[in-house]
C-alpha cells in the first residue's frame, strides 16, 4: 500500500483502517482543545491582585501636613551650622 495514495475500494481493510487513524487524529484534537479551554479558565481565577506604583502609600507634602514651619528671625543663623 502506498502512503500518499488514498485507500481504493481494492478492500474493506483499507477504509477501516483509515477510519481508525482518522477517528484517533479527531479524538486526539478534540481532547487537546478541550484541555485548552478549560485550563485557560482555571488559570484565571488564580492570578493575584497585584499592587500599582502609584497606589503605594508614600510620605506626606507639607501641602498635606499644614503647610511651611514659621519664618525664622533674621538674626538667627541657619540650623546646622
Amino acid at each position: 500500500m502506498n502512503p500518499f495514495k488514498m485507500p481504493t475500494s481494492s478492500g474493506e481493510a483499507d477504509w477501516l483502517f483509515f477510519g481508525v487513524i482518522l477517528t484517533a487524529v479527531g479524538l486526539g484534537i478534540t481532547i487537546f482543545f478541550i484541555w485548552f479551554y478549560l485550563a485557560d479558565k482555571t488559570g484565571k481565577k488564580q492570578t493575584r491582585k497585584r499592587r500599582h506604583r502609584h497606589e503605594r502609600r508614600h510620605n506626606p507634602t507639607l501641602s498635606e501636613t499644614g503647610g511651611l514651619p514659621p519664618k525664622r528671625d533674621s538674626n538667627q543663623p541657619p540650623r546646622g551650622t
